[in-house]
Parts: structure tokens; C-alpha cells; sequence
């Protein structure tokens, strides 16, 4: 994973199979600074220099927070009255209070995009428990605190969207809902950075994610898609998948194009034996699956129904969504 500081580019490149030599500039031509990026934080703004947090607060020391991963394109949020009804529900979920109401935060986002000048990109939305003592009692937490990043944002290249990408299954296991449940997008994401770690050391592009049961739950940060003889099946919320605004976008698309969605358990095998993959999440967007623990998914290229799924899917980013400049 390649990534850079917020108001660059942040490319999850799928993993080479060779050694690339990185080119030398030999140029003393001094090369003007990067422009720092506008960071929000509790009703003001800083530059990347200066925006800093207590390490005392609780988001840090327990991963004792919440947050939202959100897109903009075209001077536009996209779906963001979703994201933000499901921020509050994790909120509510751990009893974490937002310091302000949801169409105050709407405009600490909008602003803080207006800040960075910017019309397509990510926003990373968080909500710490605040600054507290070293004691895990959350009631010490008296102020939580909010933080706004944006940057521009591209998981992966686009030749990844044309080929697709590979996966391998993690020994790691999904969390059990009944220990931590993954509606709640909390900063404690060691479970998915562990699968992660097993991908990158498979050399794969992405890890699958078992629940106990042995079915599939996610992936590190995407939902799962298949299809069979033209369905379309994906894991049900009680599997241990997270409530995904992208995967809800798909049920629509389908819903538009006559194609049936059906939520029900997937086993390793089911995965295997596809026609069609794809993944999708809020960074990654719509992205075909190919290749699973070795083994080609149908062709072993992007399928027709995924290669439309991703073509409406832009579709509908370029048109629709909160206007940020009026």
C-alpha cells in the first residue's frame, strides 16, 4: 500500500509480481512544497502542520470513536445524508454524543471541502471519544471531538477496474456481532488490519473474511457480490457485513435493470464456482473480483453485469448528490 500525506493521492496498488526500480531524479532544481491541505477540527481549521490531537484522547488510546468514509464527485457529496444518519447510529450505538447536529456537520463538511477547493475526492469524518485520562472508563471523556480530512483519492488504478482484482481467504475471522458488531464503523479496525496484514503476505489484492459459521462476511473494507446464472447473491447484514452505502447503491442499479438481489449465506465454494465478482465500497467504489485463493471467478475477467453495474454506478456519482458549492 502506497500511500501519501492528505491532500495527495492515496493508491492501494494491487500487489506486482516484479520488482519495479524507482526512477532517479538526478534534477537540483529545488521542487515547490506540496500545498497542505485544510484539516477541520472542533469548529476550526488547520494545516496539515498544525492539526494535531491530544494523546490523551481516547480515539487514540482505545480506538474509542467513530467514523465515515465519504465521496464527492463533480462539486457534489454523494449520498451523504446516509452516511450521516449511519455515523449517529454508531454514535448512538456506543453512546457517544456528537458535539452538533447533523445540519451543523453538513456544513463543516461542505466547508471544509470549499477550504481545500476541491470538486472530486474523499472525506474522512471522525468522531473521537475526546481527551480523557488513562483509565478505559469513557465517562472521563468529557468533550468528543470532531475531525474533517479531505483529500484526493484513488484506490486503485484504473487498469485494476478493467482487469480486476485477486483475493485470497484470512485465517483471521470476522468479529462476532455479538462482541463487536461491524454496524458500529468504529476507529478499532486491528480485526480488518490483521486479514489485511494475511493479503499482503499472500501477495493477493484483497483478503476475504470468514464468520464462525465459516461463511463469508466482507472483505478488509469491502462488501462481497456474486453472481450465478444472472442472480445476484451477497451476504446478509447477520453474517457480519457492514451496512455498506455503495452496496445499497447496487441494490438500486439491480432493482432498475430487472436483475434479482438476494441476500443469503456464501460459502468458499460458492465464491469459487461464480460466474461474476465484485467488491464494493465507499473508497473503492465498484470493483470486479477475478481470481479467488488461486482460482479464476468465471472467465477470469470482469463479467457483463459487473462491467454495467460499475459504468451506472458513475453514472449516477457525476449526477447526483449535496451540492458543495451554491
Amino acid at each position: 500500500m502506497k500511500t501519501s500525506n492528505a491532500g495527495g493521492a492515496v493508491i492501494d496498488q494491487p500487489k506486482s509480481r516484479e520488482a519495479v526500480k524507482p526512477a532517479v531524479d538526478k534534477s537540483t532544481a529545488a521542487k515547490p512544497a506540496a500545498k497542505q491541505s485544510k484539516i477541520y477540527i472542533d469548529g476550526k481549521f488547520y494545516s496539515e502542520a498544525d492539526a494535531k490531537v491530544s494523546v490523551f484522547d481516547h480515539g487514540l488510546l482505545y480506538g474509542d470513536g467513530i467514523f465515515e468514509g465519504i465521496r464527492f464527485y463533480n462539486g457534489r457529496v454523494f449520498r451523504l445524508e446516509e452516511h450521516l444518519e449511519r455515523l449517529w447510529d454508531s454514535a448512538r450505538s456506543i453512546c457517544l454524543h456528537i458535539p452538533m447536529s447533523q445540519r451543523a456537520m453538513t456544513e463543516a463538511l461542505l466547508e471544509t471541502i470549499r477550504q481545500n477547493n476541491l470538486r472530486d475526492g474523499y472525506i474522512r469524518l471522525i468522531v473521537t471519544r475526546g481527551v480523557g485520562n488513562l483509565g478505559l472508563n469513557p465517562e472521563q471523556c468529557k468533550t468528543p471531538s470532531v475531525i474533517i480530512i479531505t483529500a484526493q483519492i484513488a484506490l486503485y488504478p484504473e487498469a485494476v477496474y478493467k482487469n480486476g482484482l485477486s483475493i485470497v481467504t484470512c485465517a483471521t475471522r470476522r468479529t462476532n456481532p455479538s462482541a463487536l458488531n461491524p454496524a458500529v464503523k468504529s476507529l478499532n479496525y486491528l480485526n480488518n488490519i490483521m486479514a489485511r496484514i494475511e493479503a499482503n503476505q499472500a501477495n493477493a489484492d484483497e483478503g476475504l473474511m470468514l464468520n464462525d459459521e465459516g461463511n463469508v462476511a466482507e472483505c478488509t473494507a469491502d462488501n462481497v457480490f456474486i453472481i450465478k446464472r444472472g442472480h445476484i447473491f451477497t451476504p446478509p447484514i447477520t453474517a457480519g457485513a457492514l451496512r455498506g452505502i455503495t452496496r445499497a447503491v447496487v441494490f438500486e442499479i439491480a432493482a432498475e435493470t430487472g436483475i434479482k438481489v438476494t441476500e443469503a449465506d456464501i460459502t468458499r465454494h460458492e465464491m469459487f464456482v461464480a460466474d461474476e465478482a465484485f467488491l464494493t465500497g465507499t473508497a473503492a467504489e465498484i470493483i470486479p473480483l477475478v481470481k479467488a485463493d488461486g482460482r479464476p471467478i468465471g472467465t477470469g475477467k470482469p463479467g457483463p453485469i459487473t462491467t454495467r453495474m460499475i459504468s451506472r454506478f458513475r453514472e449516477i456519482t457525476r449526477e447526483t448528490g449535496t451540492p458543495i458549492y451554491t
